[in-house]
């Protein structure tokens, strides 16, 4: 029962989100000056702790902003800081937000990719996406080490030839994406799959760790790619966007609190895609709190007081 509960609450959540209604303590009616969205992956959630983190401690605990997590999309991000219930993104990808919320088409060069989401979020809504933390969080499919023997798979051009006889399993959502979605990847490589199984980006990884099938698409910075010992093949073809992940914010919130500039600079570039692979493992591997990890890992570096000297590993 406190499992449907739960369910219901974020859905809820969401549905209040999209329709622009302000829920009990966020929006026009709370006195939190920093509202930081999260998406309900680990990932999301760690960045939104380290961000929240850095702020506390560079404001000296004068600061404390409020996460507000478990949104399900980009786009409730999106809604969210649009509509005022939030003012801050923790983390947002190059590549979902040209698809999605600016409405373009995709762009395979990530320095282009980065600049062209920078000046759309500035010019027609006011808010500053900012530089990478330093790692992509990109589609790629991926194999056991053993599928990836048996078969000699390298990259992904490799599956062609045997389309038909392996099991693919693919995020739900990647099915129906414009542009890099199921129906442009086909287009691109020129190839489909013979059997195809859609299903919750989560479960993919264990169904490929249990051998219900052969090949999953997944996402680069996923923990379990080290965890279960993971082959990613090679986007040879240069299919997928980048997913560079970056922080957003108002610039309404950056001119009343412009010292938030100085600490989202420190984060800049900080965080490569093993060291993130290495945090989302010891919440979803090892079960730690995402607030825990986020802690532990700005601890380790001192929270880049100094981060051209700071060992960032």
């Amino acid at each position: 029962m406190k499992q449907y509960r739960k369910i219901f609450i974020v859905m809820l959540t969401s549905l209040l989100v999209l329709s622009g209604c302000s829920l009990p303590g966020l929006g026009g009616g709370t006195d939190d000056p920093i509202r930081i969205t999260s998406l309900d992956t680990s990932e999301s959630q760690i960045m939104a702790h380290i961000v929240r983190l850095m702020i506390e401690h560079d404001s000296d605990g004068e600061l404390n902003p409020t996460i507000i997590n478990n949104l399900g999309a980009s786009t409730l991000q999106h809604n969210a800081v649009l509509n005022g219930d939030a003012n801050m993104s923790a983390i947002r990808y190059s590549g979902t937000e040209m698809t999605g919320p600016l409405e373009q088409e995709p762009i395979n060069d990530p320095e282009l990719a980065m600049e062209t989401a920078k000046e759309i979020f500035s010019e027609r809504f006011d808010q500053i996406y900012f530089d990478s933390y330093g790692f992509d969080n990109s589609y790629a499919f991926m194999v056991t080490k053993e599928t990836a023997e048996e078969y000699d798979l390298v990259t992904t051009s490799d599956l062609e030839e045997y389309k038909d006889e392996l099991r693919f399993g693919v995020d739900t959502t990647w099915l129906n994406r414009p542009g890099d979605g199921y129906d442009g990847f086909t287009e691109h490589y020129g190839f489909s799959f013979g059997s195809i199984s859609p299903m919750q980006i989560g479960l993919v990884y264990d169904a490929l760790d249990t051998g219900s099938l052969e090949v999953a698409l997944g996402y680069t910075s996923d923990g379990r790619i080290a965890a279960y010992d993971l082959v990613v093949l090679e986007d040879d073809k240069q299919f997928f966007p980048p997913y560079d992940a970056a922080p957003l914010a108002t610039k309404e919130l950056l001119d009343e609190y412009p010292e938030l500039m100085d600490t989202m600079d420190k984060l800049d570039g900080i965080i490569t895609t093993d060291v993130m692979q290495q945090l989302n493992y010891e919440a979803d591997g090892q079960g730690k709190e995402p607030a825990i990890v986020a802690e532990e890992f700005l601890e380790a570096n001192h929270y880049f007081e100094n981060p051209e000297s700071e060992d960032q590993s």
